[in-house]
């Protein structure tokens, strides 16, 4: 059972949701069901060549020289 974003259209409100199932959403602000799901920032470890673990996030950027997520964005 996944847990998901979500961003209510009617309030603008963002929340988590655990989905069961086709289970939709409502938002606990104001209680409406018109909502979209958002694309999650994921993190993971894994362990790197000499056995040491690595993190890293979706957020983390490995560029110095702009924000970007993606070094393919900006050619480094």
């Amino acid at each position: 059972m996944p847990i998901y974003e979500y961003q209510c259209v009617k309030c603008d409100n963002e929340f988590e949701f655990l989905v069961f199932g086709s289970e939709k959403p409502e938002c606990p602000s104001c209680s409406s069901k018109k909502t979209r799901r958002l694309m999650s920032a994921c993190g993971f470890v894994s362990k790197g060549s000499g056995g040491e673990t690595v993190s890293s996030s979706a957020s983390d950027s490995s560029c110095s020289g702009c924000a970007s997520t993606n070094c393919s964005s900006c050619g480094h």
